[in-house]
């Protein structure tokens, strides 16, 4: 869909399609052909904007609006959200991403790649240039809908994923998210029993922390949409806290061993948080048991890397040809 509309100018504005649906509402016994609708627009200035080429287009792509012999009629789905503007919007971004959860130009956006945690916001976040100019119609759609908002900090560029939408964001495009994170190849190798139950392990982490702080803490499970922050849950060491500062890579193990796994971009993330930086082992045997509690390690770095009690020992070497 994004592939076929990005090269328009504009894509509309809250104030353009609360006009646009209000007209065809009230007028559900005329006959609006795609002239007149564009004639309702022509040599208008809304919201600073004169140019409305690509809104039509995108209305349709996302089913709001429907045409049929050339006759447009509105979605009957959206009739009772236009008592405000706001209310609108918030129907507007339902049909947007529920139009956007398969397409591919939009993943491409919207992938882990581009993806990351705000510490401080407690938000998602995606970087600025995950847009480019391809994409810069669709950038600005999102921020007339405040679907996305300027990072609070103006020398980090990015954008700040709106927390009234992240329900919406959640049941709609999530699913698809986790499913790429680790890219299509990979998911369709071996790989896809080791995800799941990475992501059940996740999960047991998420509720345990939520009990332990006795529910007074929202808890991000940052890998639900981040493959590669480093670790996969910020927590709270306290109730009372009121940064987040406890990073937890959770790792599943089977056994009465424990062991796992560490890539380079945990050790390193483990390294530069120290303190801040857990790593929670989770027995998938176990797991289902009420009483049952992780093995919880603080500051692995430290802890694990320099105890004699852990066996160490390198899986694979990357081997890269030196420039000669």
């Amino acid at each position: 869909m994004l592939k076929e509309l990005r090269h328009y100018d504009n894509f509309g504005t809250p104030n353009y399609f609360f006009e646009l649906f209000n007209t065809l509402k009230n007028n559900q016994g005329v006959s609006f052909f795609r002239n007149d609708v564009e004639k309702i627009f022509y040599n208008r200035i809304i919201d600073g904007r004169s140019v409305f080429d690509g809104c039509i287009e995108l209305a349709l792509n996302i089913d709001i609006i429907q045409i049929s012999n050339d006759i447009i009629t509105l979605n009957s789905g959206i009739i009772n959200s236009l008592n405000s503007v706001n209310q609108m919007i918030d129907k507007f971004n339902e049909f947007l991403f529920i139009a956007l959860k398969n397409d591919d130009e939009f993943h491409s956006v919207f992938c882990s790649k581009h993806l990351s945690h705000d510490i401080i916001y407690k938000s998602l976040q995606i970087d600025n240039a995950a847009f480019g100019f391809k994409y810069s119609n669709f950038k600005q759609l999102l921020i007339d809908f405040n679907a996305i908002k300027t990072h609070p900090t103006p020398e980090i560029q990015f954008f700040i994923i709106n927390s009234r939408y992240k329900k919406l964001f959640d049941k709609t495009v999530l699913p698809e998210i986790r499913k790429r994170k680790i890219g299509i190849e990979e998911f369709k190798k071996s790989m896809e029993l080791q995800q799941i139950y990475g992501e059940e392990a996740e999960k047991f982490v998420l509720e345990y922390e939520t009990n332990r702080l006795n529910n007074n803490k929202i808890i991000n499970w940052v890998a639900e949409y981040v493959a590669n922050e480093g670790y996969d849950i910020a927590s709270y060491n306290n109730e009372d806290d009121q940064v987040q500062n406890r990073f937890i890579e959770v790792k599943s193990y089977e056994g009465d061993t424990p062991y796992f796994f560490w890539s380079r971009n945990e050790y390193l993330v483990a390294k530069r948080k120290r303190e801040e930086y857990w790593v929670y082992l989770v027995n998938r045997k176990e797991m289902n048991n009420i009483d049952y509690k992780p093995i919880m390690k603080q500051n692995p770095y430290e802890t694990i890397l320099t105890n004699n009690n852990w066996d160490k020992r390198i899986e694979k070497y990357k081997i890269q040809l030196l420039n000669t």
